[in-house]
């Protein structure tokens, strides 16, 4: 079988990570590298064997190229995302897709109209502890869900710079929660602020209603001194708590407390194995635009509500 060809936009944090697993992957072939920067495209394409540029327009004409990732700073995204859109390139983007829903929308008609795969990097969702935390949901092993709490702590990254902690780091866990609990929040209420970044938001608490009763917490922040990542969630039988970390899960009822043994998992690997998997076999991704559009939308109305000290309703 053909290696899917592949290129990457932007050599930042995890720009190159996109680029050293698609090097492994065996079904992919890694073509072209893209960064504004000359020095980190050359040494990255030089490290992974490809063909470095420093205008993403340039590299989209090379007919080689079948898929990319994006991975610019999260105000470019959109507009290099729709450039490859353009060019005929199905493209995973990362997290927050967008500024606003009405960039995200046009990403998505744009995909639609050209045929072409369009995806968020939601990675969160292939980690097999959650996915078991959604099938144990879904067939009621732990009952009837009655909420979940997500807690994603640690100290300000210096790679940030063009968004605070909604868009870039809560916007992750907004995405867990539609994906558990199988629905769409109707309402949202939001506290943020910020203690050491003057431009943008660093701390926020953000609590999603459902028309079913359910409810979700998220707390987010770039202040404490330790890196926390957890999620716990209870059910009117029993309560689901996994450590994103370390990929360690606990199941707690009444009588026992059990933790299955899943093999870790690199997120980011499986994720990009599952993205070109899809494009190959011609599937639905299990991470659509339209995942993207609405985990940003609840993003923005949180922080509206934040903004303006009360409940947003969310369409």
């Amino acid at each position: 079988m053909s290696k899917l060809r592949v290129a990457v936009i932007g050599t930042g944090f995890w720009g190159k990570n996109h680029a050293r697993i698609y090097k492994e992957l065996e079904n992919t072939e890694l073509v072209a590298i893209c960064d504004v920067n000359p020095e980190c495209s050359r040494a990255i394409a030089e490290q992974y064997g490809a063909k470095a540029y420093t205008d993403s327009s340039i590299m989209l004409k090379n007919p080689e190229i079948q898929a990319v990732s994006v991975c610019t700073w999260s105000i470019k995204l959109a507009e290099e995302t729709l450039k490859c859109l353009h060019a005929g390139k199905h493209v995973l983007v990362e997290k927050p897709m967008a500024t606003d829903t009405k960039q995200a929308q046009i990403l998505l008609d744009t995909a639609e109209a050209n045929g072409l795969h369009l995806t968020v990097g939601f990675l969160m969702r292939f980690i097999p502890g959650l996915q078991q935390i959604k099938q144990s949901v879904e067939t009621a092993k732990i009952g009837e869900m009655v909420s979940a709490t997500a807690k994603r702590v640690t100290q300000w990254p210096e790679r940030i710079g063009d968004v605070g902690i909604v868009k870039d780091t809560a916007i992750h866990d907004i995405d867990v929660m539609r994906f558990i609990s199988g629905e769409e929040p109707v309402s949202v209420y939001a506290k943020m602020g910020s203690m050491r970044h003057r431009q943008f938001e660093d701390y926020a608490q953000i609590m999603l209603t459902y028309e079913s009763g359910k409810t979700a917490f998220i707390e987010s922040n770039w202040l404490t001194p330790y890196k926390i990542r957890s999620l716990n969630v209870t059910g009117s039988e029993a309560i689901m708590r996994l450590d994103y970390n370390s990929q360690e899960l606990w199941i707690e009822n009444a009588v026992e407390t059990v933790q299955p043994r899943n093999s870790f998992k690199e997120p980011l690997k499986a994720e990009l194995e599952h993205f070109v998997e899809c494009i190959i076999e011609k599937k639905t991704p299990m991470i659509t635009g339209d995942d993207g559009y609405k985990a940003l939308e609840i993003a923005v109305a949180a922080m509206e509500s934040s903004t303006k000290n009360t409940v947003v309703k969310i369409k």
